[in-house]
This record gives structure tokens, C-alpha cells and sequence, in this order.
């Protein structure tokens, strides 16, 4: 006897996983890849992950607005490949991305090749087994991969994100297969970034960010954080990108490799003091916005459209605007990842484990 019964609609398909990924992909229930079948078991098993009952409406997703309950993310959970544990992270993901400021709708209906960011944090990622190290941002690692999947049938299934439909985007990216990632707090100077945001450092949380994919800062010679972080700012600071065009909204994410991290605590740097320096270098000119981008299309503040052409412009309101953790492996590279620019970044604490 099971704990509950689903509510979900039951398929008859012949007993051949051809036959039912061909009968997924017509009615438009896959993103390209191959599916687990969400069988009744399977998607039972799932349930049985997290601490909420089946019919628990997590919210609404854009832009088709449909209800996403508790047993609809298991299902497409199951079709993900990921496993019962990560419920409770994939629940908490979703539930951030729903918060106003995160501006869900914006993210799924964008030209912008956005895709949200899903940042794993403190315990939970141990007990999922999300990597942090070499290759981090994939291939090759099934939590991470099977949990951004997860987050992207979602969206799919459930938001209508498809391209050409309710996702706009012009060109897409690969980071809308899967995205998710852990930070390498063993690597950290500085801490977990969930400790920076309020969250104790032993919490288990997740962070989301509406970002393009890593753009890599490749620095094999700097000894010294200053230099370092000029090379990380100048990649930052560029006019094709974003950031810096919906100033109030623009946020950056800042992933520094273990090598280059130790490099920038080596001269006493504080997490702040990254945050602050990379405010103030990671600049452009208003006369060099002025050549294109998105100049004139938005209201800019008054303080901006009033500065000498020689005035560097910061890409971002604040140091706070500026996230930084550290992740990956061996060798002196780092990435920065602009976000869309009209999406704020959220953090949720993860519980509801079954007990």
C-alpha cells in the first residue's frame, strides 16, 4: 500500500523505452535528450525524498503559469535522472526563482540567452554529491547534471519555456540543459557564500542566478590580487554584455579557481575587498556605452546621462551586486557570469529531508 495516490494523468504505452520517449517527444515533454519513463514507482520513490505531500503547490511557473505541485516536479525530476535526495534542493531552487525579484518571467521569455544559475550550498551539497571541483561547470558529474535538468524540465514542462514559444531567446545557450553547480568551500579564503548572505555557515541552502554562461578569465601570470582582479574586471566590463544596461537590476558572479583565489588572499583581500575593488575597476566610459548596446533604449539615471564621456560607468549599483565564490580544480583560470540584468539572485535555506 503506498502513502498516497498520484493525481497525475496515467499513460498506457507499450513496454519499450522507444516507444515512450517517442510518444514524449511528440506531445513535446523533452528537451532534446533521452527521458527516465516517470513511471508510478519511480515518481513514488521521489516523493518519498522530501518532507511535503504530493499536492503541495510550490507556485505558479511563467510564462504559461502552470501550477507546479510537488508530485509535477517529481515526475519531471524522475525524466531528469536525478534521485529522490535532491527533492528538497530542486523544491528550495524553484521556490527562489519564484520570488519576485528573481523575475522568473523575464528570465523564460528573454531574447537573452539567460538560464537560472543553481548554486549549491553547505551540507546539502555533500549529501547530494554535487562536484565543485575540476570541470565544474560539466561534463561528467550526474548530481549536478540530473539536478540542472531537473530545473530545466521544470521550466519546460511546466512554464512553457520552449523555444521559439515561450522561451524568445535568439540564439539559447548550452546552459539551458543544465546548470547547477557547488562551491569548493575546502578552497575558500573566505568562506561559504551563503555565509555572506546571512545564512549560518553549517545551513544547507541554494542560490539561483539569472546569468549567461561563464565567460573564462585565463591569468597565468599575475602574483599579486590587484593585477589579478583588473584582468578579472576588464573581462567583466565589456560592451556586447548585459550588465550595466538595466543599472539597478545588473548583478555579476564572480567564480575564481582555487589558484587564483589563494593568489588574492595571499595580499590580505577580504571577500568585501574583492567585492569592492571589482565595483570600482570593473568600469566603462559613458562614451564608449554611447557606441551601441542598448544606449537610449532605457531610462538611465540622471547622475549617468549627465557624466563627462570620460566617466567610468560601473557595471553594477554596489560591491553587494557582486557575488564571489570559489570553484574547480588545478590551474589559473576563473569565470565571470553577467546576469540578464533584470534579474535579482535569491537564496533559500533547504530542509523538509524526510525524517
Amino acid at each position: 500500500m503506498t502513502p498516497f495516490a498520484l493525481a497525475s494523468e496515467v499513460l498506457e504505452l507499450p513496454d519499450s523505452l522507444e516507444a515512450v520517449e517517442a510518444h514524449f517527444r511528440e506531445r513535446g515533454w523533452t528537451d532534446g535528450l533521452p527521458i527516465v519513463p516517470p513511471t508510478e514507482p519511480r515518481v513514488l520513490a521521489m516523493l518519498g525524498g522530501i518532507a511535503l505531500p504530493p499536492d503541495h503547490v510550490v507556485g505558479k511557473i511563467p510564462p504559461l503559469w502552470a501550477e507546479a505541485t510537488v508530485e509535477k516536479v517529481a515526475v519531471n525530476a524522475v525524466m531528469a535522472g536525478a534521485t529522490p535526495v535532491m527533492m528538497p534542493v530542486l523544491v528550495a531552487a524553484l521556490e527562489a526563482m519564484l520570488e519576485p525579484g528573481f523575475n522568473l518571467y523575464g528570465v523564460q521569455a528573454t531574447t537573452h540567452p539567460v538560464a537560472p544559475l543553481v548554486i549549491v550550498h553547505g551540507p546539502a551539497a555533500r549529501r547530494l554529491g554535487m562536484h565543485a571541483g575540476p570541470g565544474v561547470f560539466g561534463p561528467g558529474h550526474r548530481a549536478n547534471a540530473t539536478l540542472g535538468r531537473a530545473v530545466r524540465l521544470c521550466l519546460w514542462n511546466l512554464g512553457g519555456a520552449r523555444p521559439g514559444q515561450g522561451d524568445m531567446a535568439t540564439q539559447g545557450s548550452p546552459a539551458k540543459y543544465t546548470y547547477a553547480i557547488a562551491e569548493r568551500e575546502d578552497a575558500s579564503p573566505w568562506g561559504p557564500l551563503h555565509a555572506s548572505l546571512g545564512f549560518a555557515p553549517d545551513d544547507s541552502a541554494v542560490t539561483v542566478f539569472g546569468g549567461e554562461g561563464p565567460h573564462n578569465v585565463n591569468d597565468h601570470v599575475s602574483q599579486r590580487a590587484a593585477n589579478l582582479l583588473t584582468v578579472i574586471a576588464g573581462t567583466a566590463a565589456t560592451l556586447g554584455s548585459n550588465v550595466g544596461w538595466y543599472f539597478a537590476q545588473s548583478q555579476l558572479l564572480v567564480v575564481l579557481g582555487p589558484e587564483h583565489a589563494a593568489t588574492i588572499a595571499a595580499d590580505g583581500f577580504t571577500r568585501a575587498d574583492v567585492q569592492r575593488y571589482l565595483h570600482e575597476h570593473a568600469r566603462l566610459p559613458i562614451g564608449r556605452r554611447r557606441l551601441g548596446g542598448m544606449w537610449g533604449i532605457h531610462d538611465w539615471p540622471r547622475w549617468m546621462q549627465s557624466a563627462d564621456e570620460h566617466a567610468p560607468l560601473p557595471i553594477v549599483p554596489g560591491p553587494d551586486d557582486i557575488y564571489v565564490l570559489v570553484a574547480g580544480g588545478s590551474g589559473k583560470h576563473s569565470s565571470v557570469v553577467p546576469n540578464c540584468c533584470f534579474s535579482r539572485a535569491a537564496t533559500r535555506r533547504v530542509d523538509r529531508w524526510p525524517a
